[in-house]
């Protein structure tokens, strides 16, 4: 799909040339290299540049300070006479000392964090809001789904503005799926760090379950170096991120979770998703009510900021750059106070479709899973079965009502086929009777 945005070479973080342009302390960078070489047993500095994913050039001047520190000692060059001969390094005793003194402090080690005043400016070069949504792009994404006419009016100008969105009506008509088409709509890639440091602690931000590389990282230390001249590799380049919720969202998974054995932090749900789409499916659903939820987004979808806070109570801000999708079956004045509604910046009911809606949704279905269509059993849905619940169409119901016969039918050993009796021994799954049970 094409960019919606600027470039990637744009937007790409500058690559830090030198230790200080890193934007980290000399301390915590010489702790995050002993580290690493104590846990890894790395000695050479294109093993260590591929680790810390700093350039070559850094990895050295950072050693040389370590050596003049007796930290780290030379082991000579290793392979005498090849032109791919390097020097192999190695902890001093007071280096390994020094190393296992600062895991005791946290047991982070690898990857250079990006400082979070540095994040921030990168969160601004690839903004979601920065993103041009066409028509084409979303109608393309959601190609697969039979959309009311005017939906596409309502959701496009909603997801190039990279707000809150609120989509709402009865259960089964697609809300999720809606969902994952903005999601595939948006069809860029931004850069993702590996970890954020603040005041002196890491937290990490790259989660391969949340961001979907979008390049390989072959292992070829020459094609490192040839990448590594574009971006900073401190970051990782991904599809936007993201992340999907439902039932099981409490508030504090959107603050930091902090690992008292290891002394490390990982990065909140949203922070995870920043650039992205946070979704949040059934709502009203979720243990706390969906007022606290709401309550705990006011700041970030008005203040494009969220509030974090460390083990020792220190708050800070960091960036909330991240379309929220709130997706419910409950009418939000149900679930919402007028302040709350107020700060979600659309609003969109997604109804059921009609009868001819309804139709071409069961055409599409029926082909999709070889099902051949009978007149005679449509017409008996249409006319004996859907006026009995008032003819309330839902998205979901051709494919429960074709799986359901297909399932019958393969029981039965028959063909797969549709009839009026498949009809209704299919319809009597979808729905539970009204009625009392004695106990």
């Amino acid at each position: 799909m094409t960019m919606n945005v600027h470039s990637t070479d744009m937007m790409a973080p500058p690559v830090a040339m030198t230790l200080s342009e890193t934007g980290l302390s000399l301390v915590m960078m010489r702790d995050i290299l002993l580290k690493t070489m104590f846990r890894t047993n790395l000695e050479l500095i294109s093993d260590l540049e591929r680790t810390l994913c700093l350039p070559a050039r850094v990895v050295q001047e950072l050693i040389d300070m370590c050596r003049d520190g007796g930290l780290v000692e030379a082991m000579g060059t290793l392979h005498a006479g090849s032109k791919s001969s390097e020097m192999g390094y190695r902890l001093s005793d007071t280096g390994k000392a020094r190393a296992l003194d600062a895991l005791s402090q946290s047991e982070y080690f690898g990857a250079m964090p990006v400082p979070m005043q540095v994040y921030a400016k990168q969160v601004k070069r690839q903004s979601i809001r920065n993103i041009h949504m066409s028509r084409e792009q979303l109608t393309g994404a959601m190609g697969h789904l039979i959309l009311p006419p005017d939906l596409l009016d309502q959701l496009g100008p909603a997801v190039g503005s990279g707000r809150s969105i609120l989509m709402y009506g009865p259960p089964g008509n697609g809300k999720s799926s809606i969902s994952n088409g903005i999601r595939d709509a948006l069809g860029d890639k931004i850069f993702v760090p590996r970890a954020i440091e603040y005041s002196g602690q890491v937290i990490t931000v790259y989660d391969p379950i949340v961001h979907t590389l979008a390049e390989e990282e072959d292992g070829d230390p020459n094609a490192l170096r040839r990448v590594s001249k574009k971006y900073d590799r401190r970051y990782v380049l991904c599809e936007r991120p993201t992340v999907i919720t439902g039932g099981e969202l409490t508030l504090d998974m959107l603050d930091l979770v902090y690992n008292p054995t290891a002394r490390t932090y990982t990065a909140s749900l949203q922070l995870k998703s920043t650039g992205g789409v946070f979704i949040v499916d059934d709502l009203g659903r979720q243990a706390d009510p969906p007022q606290a939820l709401i309550n705990r987004w006011i700041v970030p979808l008005e203040e494009n900021k969220d509030i974090l806070a460390l083990q020792s109570g220190e708050k800070f801000e960091v960036p909330f750059d991240t379309l929220v999708i709130f997706s419910t079956n409950f009418h939000p004045n149900k679930i919402f106070d007028k302040a709350a509604l107020r700060r979600i910046f659309y609003k969109i009911k997604i109804d059921g479709p009609d009868q001819e809606g309804f139709l071409k949704i069961f055409a599409m279905v029926a082909k999709k899973k070889g099902m051949p269509l009978n007149q005679e059993a449509l017409v008996h849905l249409l006319k004996t079965k859907y006026p009995t619940i008032d003819n309330i169409y839902a998205n979901y119901q051709p494919v429960f009502l074709i799986d359901q016969m297909l399932s019958i039918c393969s029981f039965e050993g028959i063909s797969p086929q549709m009839s009026p009796e498949l009809i209704d021994r299919a319809w009597e799954n979808m729905f539970v009777k009204e009625e009392e049970i004695v106990h």
